[in-house]
């Protein structure tokens, strides 16, 4: 059997475009077959001879390890085709290096299509399986994604078989200075990315996990919320404009219920009952974990409840008028500003504060507040309690100061 093979990389353009597209072209027994690599380059930076780009910018480096990356799976190809014993074509070749063979000529899965092929299904589970910002996460994740494919590849989109490590490290250096992510958020977003490279590999649309020695650990963030006193000020505050109102209204009442943003805003009449003690309570499930809560009413969230009950905008199904969660926090910032409050306002702060400043610092079982916060696990609770422990620590340090000399250890 002839298994001798030849190939070469040139380039085809078409129309009036700048760039030309890179083929490959193989050839056995003098029949031919092509196929694009996915890469475009200027004319006057190809050397045809050599059938490399000419230069030394870092986009020419990468393009002609990628060339070079292409030879040698193509090598690979044809070792499968030989160790097979049959007798092959160029295009049967071709067909193996772009995962393709007889039985099956589905083209090669593409990187992009996958990832809107998964967030399609999730979009359909909304509600079902997935919660609206788990399905906005997945979206924002592909479009970095996409994006990163842009500038880095100069292409639309790649076969899912290029993803390495090196694509992994370069998505995540490109999250932390294009985009401005900070690290936690970068990680999440590659978590998400990692999910569609999971899929591939289950459905061995790749032979190996890319992700198999990256690790991306999360950094520990300390978690802001009010102090006694800051909420104290905000309560007795009282601002006239109304949009202002019904913001910081609804924020306390997250202070203390615990709730998050999407919960407060499906919160429904259903959701609020009388309890085995006789008084109200909020019993819910989290939209974002799908656990039960049950939290009592106490004294300022049922007077937030009563204020708002003939509101034109709030029913049997929307106990509160929330508005959009964008407007929300913008408000918030405004809301800072008047009360003197200098931190980074934000709605989930509301839930931070509940879980220190209102249950935890006044003494409720830490067991108690996993339940009302719907914790999966008393682990992300006790995060709360090492907040409070730093603010013991704070205490302390202050009172020393106060104390000065008049307590000398030497006077003992």
């Amino acid at each position: 059997m002839d298994s001798n093979f030849y190939h070469i990389f040139y380039l085809r353009r078409r129309g009036n475009d700048a760039l030309s597209s890179i083929y490959l072209r193989v050839t056995i027994k003098g029949k031919r077959a092509t196929t694009s690599v996915n890469r475009k380059i200027s004319p006057e930076f190809w050397n045809s001879t050599a059938g490399r780009a000419n230069g030394n910018s870092q986009n020419i480096k990468i393009l002609n390890r990628y060339l070079s990356k292409v030879e040698n799976n193509l090598y690979i190809a044809h070792q499968k085709l030989l160790e097979k014993g049959n007798s092959f074509t160029a295009q049967d070749l071709i067909n193996t290096y772009l995962g393709k063979d007889k039985e099956n000529e589905d083209q090669v899965k593409m990187l992009l299509e996958i990832f809107q092929e998964h967030n399609d299904r999730v979009n359909r589970l909304i509600g079902k399986d997935f919660a609206a910002g788990t399905a906005e996460r997945y979206r924002t994740a592909k479009k970095h994604v996409e994006e990163y494919i842009k500038k880095e590849y100069k292409v639309k989109d790649i076969p899912v078989n290029e993803v390495d490590h090196k694509f992994i490290s370069g998505l995540e250096y490109y999250l932390k200075t294009e985009r401005n992510c900070a690290h936690n958020s970068a990680i999440k977003y590659i978590t998400n990315f990692k999910k569609i490279i999971r899929i591939a590999h289950v459905n061995e649309w790749i032979t190996k996990d890319p992700f198999l020695n990256w690790k991306g650990k999360l950094k520990v963030v300390d978690r802001e919320f009010l102090t006694k006193e800051e909420l104290q000020v905000m309560v007795g505050k009282e601002i006239k404009n109304q949009r202002l109102c019904l913001v910081k209204d609804i924020f306390l009442f997250c202070c203390f219920t615990g709730l998050s943003y999407a919960d407060v805003e499906k919160l429904s009449a259903k959701e609020v009952v009388t309890g085995f003690d006789g008084n109200q309570w909020i019993k819910t499930k989290r939209t974002k974990t799908k656990t039960r809560s049950s939290i009592p009413l106490l004294p300022t969230a049922e007077a937030i409840l009563e204020k708002y009950s003939t509101h034109p905008e709030v029913s049997e199904e929307r106990l509160l008028p929330v508005l959009s969660n964008q407007k929300t926090n913008a408000y918030l910032k405004e809301i800072a500003d008047i009360c003197g409050i200098n931190k980074n306002l934000t709605f989930h702060l509301a839930r931070h504060t509940f879980a220190t400043t209102v249950t935890l610092s006044n003494g409720v079982p830490i067991e108690s507040v996993s339940k009302m916060l719907g914790h999966k696990n008393l682990q992300t609770t006790q995060h709360y309690a090492k907040i409070l422990d730093r603010k013991v620590s704070d205490d302390m340090a202050a009172l020393k100061n106060r104390l000065g000399s008049d307590f000398m250890a030497g006077d003992i």
